[in-house]
C-alpha cells in the first residue's frame, strides 16, 4: 500500500467538498468551491514504487455554487451533482469514438437551500439527496419530478443512503437523529407498485442506568450541530447486510466523557446499533464501503472477527483528520491513515476495483491510496438480494462484553410486535470491551446497562445545542478493539 497527498491545484486552491470513482471506466470526478467538476485519470505508481499520480481529463461547468456532493450512477451513464442554494443537477454520458463528454441532461429543482449528500437507487430511477433546509426528497429521475418528500427532521439532513436491496433508506442530521425508512409500496394500475417510503425508526438517544441505582440517563448517540462539518456520510454495505453511521458520541457510562464513534446496525434490527467502533480523536464525518468482497482469510476470524460472514467486506471511516479501514474479520483497524491534511475531510470513495481508495479535503487537495494486487485480498462475488445475507448477518461474532438490551418502539404496530418477539427469542450474551494502548495494555472497562431509544415517526424532539466536550487535536496512533452489542 502506498499514498499521499498528490499536490497539484485541484479545484484552484479552493476546498475539494467531494468526489467519486466512475464504476465502469475507474476515472476519478471531484468537485468543490470553484464550482466545477473535474474528471481525472489515474496513473498506478507501483512499477517505479511510488504514489499513484493524476492526469486531468475535463471539466463539467454549469453550477453557479460550491458543488458538495457528487455520485455516478451504478449503470455509469449518469452523473448527481448537488450544490448550494439547492441545485441539483443529472448528467448525462454520451460516449463517442475520440472521447466521451458529460452533457447537462436533467435539472431537479425543488430544495430551498443547499443540497449536502445524495445517493442513487440500486436500479438508477430515483435518487435520494439531502438538504439543510432539513428534508430528504426522493426524485423519480426519468421523469425529472419529485417522487417523494421525506421532511420529519428538524435540522440540517448531512447524510443519505439507499440500501442495495431497495427496501430501506436512511438520513442522518444534525439534529442528532438517524431515520430509518421502509418501502411500504402503494399499488399503482399501469406500471405496478408505487414507490413508497415509511419512518420506521428513529435512533436518538441511549437510556443508561446505573449499576447502584434504578434511575436511567438518557445519553445522545449523535453530536449535535456544532460538530466541525458540513457532511455526515453513511454508507450501506454492498450486500446489504449492515449500515454504517458516523458522527457517533457514545458514553461508556453516563459520567464519563462522550467517545467519538462509528454505529453499525445490522439489518435484522435497524432499531439500533449491533456495535459500535470507538475510538477516534475526532469526530467521525463519512463512511464508505469497499465495493468489492474477499474471500476469507481464516486465520483472523480464530482471533475473534465481528462478523461471521461468507466473504470480508472492507470499509473504511474518516474522521476529521484521518481515515480508519477495517474489514469484518479483524477486530483492529488493518490501516490508519493520519496527519494527511492541514483542513478537514470531506469525503472518501473507493474505486471500482479496489486498487484506490480517494479522500478529498476542505484544505483543497485529495489524498490517494494504492492497494498492491491482492493486498486487500482475493475477490468474490456478492449475490445482492438473496435472503441468505439476512441469515448470516444474524451471527456476530461477539468477544464478552457486559449485558446489553435494547427497546425498539417503530411506527407500526405490526413492527413492535415483531420487535416484541425477537427479543423474546434473543438472550444477551457477555462482551468484553478491550482497548489496546500505544504500551499494547488491555483495559477492561465495564457498560452500564443500555437500552436503545426510538421514537415513532410522527414525535418531533426539539434540536439540543449542545456543546461538545473538547477534543484532543494530537494525530491518533490508538487503536481499539471496537465494542460489540448482542442483538
Amino acid at each position: 500500500m502506498k499514498g499521499g497527498t498528490i499536490q497539484i491545484s485541484w479545484h484552484d486552491g479552493k476546498p475539494v467538498l467531494t468526489l467519486d470513482f466512475h464504476p465502469i471506466s475507474g476515472l476519478l470526478a471531484t468537485a468543490g468551491a470553484d464550482y466545477d467538476i473535474k474528471l481525472w485519470l489515474l496513473n498506478s505508481g507501483q512499477a517505479e514504487k511510488k504514489i499513484p499520480s493524476v492526469s486531468y481529463q475535463s471539466s463539467l461547468t454549469y453550477h453557479g455554487c460550491a458543488v458538495n456532493t457528487i455520485r455516478f450512477s451504478r449503470s455509469g451513464e449518469l452523473l448527481a451533482s448537488g450544490a448550494d442554494g439547492g441545485e441539483l443537477i443529472i448528467w448525462k454520458l454520451h460516449p463517442s469514438e475520440t472521447n466521451q463528454s458529460w452533457k447537462v441532461h436533467k435539472s431537479l429543482s425543488f430544495h430551498r437551500k443547499d443540497v449536502l449528500d445524495l445517493q442513487w437507487s440500486p436500479d438508477d430511477a430515483f435518487l435520494i439527496s439531502g438538504s439543510v433546509d432539513n428534508s430528504c426528497i426522493i426524485w423519480d429521475v426519468n421523469k425529472g419530478s419529485v417522487h417523494q418528500i421525506l421532511d420529519a427532521h428538524c435540522h440540517y439532513v448531512q447524510g443519505v443512503a439507499w440500501d442495495p436491496l431497495s427496501k430501506y433508506v436512511a438520513s442522518l442530521s444534525s439534529d442528532r437523529t438517524c431515520r430509518i425508512y421502509v418501502n411500504k409500496p402503494q399499488a399503482k394500475s399501469k406500471s405496478g407498485e408505487k414507490l413508497n417510503y415509511v419512518c420506521q425508526h428513529v435512533i436518538t438517544k441511549a437510556d443508561q442506568q446505573r449499576g447502584d441505582d434504578t434511575k436511567t440517563v438518557k445519553t445522545h448517540l449523535f453530536h449535535d450541530e456544532t460538530l466541525p462539518s458540513f457532511f455526515r456520510r453513511l454508507s450501506w454495505s454492498p450486500d446489504g447486510s449492515f449500515l454504517l453511521v458516523p458522527s457517533g458520541s457514545f458514553k461508556i457510562s453516563p459520567t464519563s466523557e462522550a467517545v467519538n464513534a462509528t454505529y453499525v446496525f445490522s439489518r435484522k434490527d435497524l432499531s439500533r446499533p449491533a456495535l459500535q467502533l470507538p475510538g477516534a480523536n475526532k469526530p467521525v464525518v463519512v463512511v464508505r464501503f469497499c465495493p468489492v468482497a474477499f474471500k476469507l482469510r481464516g486465520s483472523s476470524s480464530e482471533e475473534g472477527g465481528l462478523f461471521k460472514l461468507p466473504y470480508r467486506i472492507v470499509f473504511a471511516i474518516a474522521t476529521l483528520n484521518s481515515v480508519y479501514i477495517y474489514d469484518t474479520e479483524c477486530v483492529a483497524p488493518v490501516a490508519v491513515l493520519a496527519g494527511l491534511h492541514y483542513a478537514a475531510i470531506t469525503d472518501i470513495t473507493w474505486s471500482p476495483t479496489a486498487s484506490y481508495l480517494a479522500l478529498s479535503s476542505q484544505d483543497g487537495y485529495c489524498t490517494l491510496v494504492e492497494f498492491e494486487d491482492s493486498e486487500l485480498g482475493e475477490p468474490v462475488s456478492i449475490s445482492v438480494g438473496k435472503k441468505p445475507v439476512d441469515g448470516e448477518e444474524r451471527k456476530h461474532d461477539l468477544e464478552k462484553t457486559d449485558e446489553l438490551m435494547t427497546e425498539a418502539i417503530p411506527d407500526e404496530r405490526s413492527k413492535q410486535a415483531e420487535s416484541k418477539q425477537d427479543e423474546e427469542k434473543q438472550k444477551p450474551l457477555p462482551s468484553i470491551i478491550t482497548t489496546e494502548g500505544e504500551e499494547k495494555k488491555q483495559v477492561m472497562q465495564k457498560t452500564d446497562e443500555v437500552m436503545t431509544e426510538t421514537r415513532p415517526e410522527g414525535e418531533k424532539q426539539p434540536l439540543q445545542s449542545k456543546v461538545n466536550t473538547p477534543v484532543s487535536s494530537k494525530p491518533a496512533r490508538r487503536r481499539i478493539t471496537p465494542m460489540a452489542i448482542d442483538p
